[in-house]
């Protein structure tokens, strides 16, 4: 596991996108996993100007995601679906049937086991952009999950549905399942990026480091994998830096 620390976001950003761009320069036809939430929103502004200016073409990239919540329209504002077309998909050259994104609308079962073979048809994951949770779950892998888990139906932790009730009109609008690649799913990816920034987070990446590999810490079962970076800002690196110079 590599962890590179960035003296701020833009810097942060800017050095991810350049990675992101390096592995589809040197395979067009990238699949990636393409995460949701603020952590990894100003990198794909930077791969939107990268690919205005010509720098890189996503036009044979093959993108999936890592959950989306169950019950809601992929219209919805709120959805995962949204999300990624308002913060990237609308404004790159990605060819709209190359995207995948979970169903959380429907038989859960049947969509899980649909995005798996998916997933396995199309050759596996290249790039998997993870970001982290406070509690360090990665996509809605919470404390408590298997590294033997594949895409399936999960409950959100209280401490999620608080995280993410800013984005709807009162808590009790936060659905309390989505649909989520498992631990299993993530690592088999052959490449992983996870971005992590503020204060907030820097728990979730201490432990991520310096605990036991562990189903109560979920990101921990990230050391196991090949090829992990972690690309954090400095405020979330605030208590790996301390145990440093001590």
């Amino acid at each position: 596991m590599k962890v590179l620390i960035k003296p701020n976001t833009q810097v942060q950003a800017e050095f991810a996108a350049n990675l992101i761009k390096e592995e589809i320069l040197a395979k067009p036809d990238l699949k990636i996993c393409f995460a949701t939430g603020n952590s990894p929103i100003k990198t794909y502004q930077e791969l939107i100007k990268m690919n205005k200016n010509k720098d890189v073409s996503f036009s044979k990239v093959t993108s999936f995601n890592l959950d989306e919540y169950v019950g809601i329209q992929k219209e919805n504002k709120c959805s995962y679906h949204y999300f990624m077309h308002k913060t990237l998909f609308d404004y790159i050259d990605i060819n709209k049937a190359n995207i995948n994104l979970p169903n959380g609308i429907g038989n859960i079962v049947d969509n899980s086991n649909k995005y798996e073979a998916l997933i396995k048809e199309k050759g596996g994951i290249d790039l998997m952009i993870l970001g982290i949770g406070k509690n360090a779950h990665i996509a809605f892998n919470e404390p408590g999950s298997l590294p033997t888990e594949r895409t399936r139906e999960v409950k959100l932790t209280k401490s999620t549905i608080d995280a993410n009730k800013i984005y709807f009109d009162s808590e009790n609008d936060v659905p309390k399942t989505a649909i989520s690649m498992g631990i299993k799913t993530i690592l088999e990816a052959k490449k992983i990026i996870l971005l992590a920034d503020g204060e907030s987070k820097a728990k979730a990446l201490f432990d991520t480091i310096f605990g036991e590999v562990s189903p109560e810490i979920p990101s921990s079962y990230l050391k196991t994998h090949p090829d992990v970076t972690l690309i954090v800002d400095e405020s979330s690196a605030k208590m790996i830096l301390e145990k440093v110079k001590k």
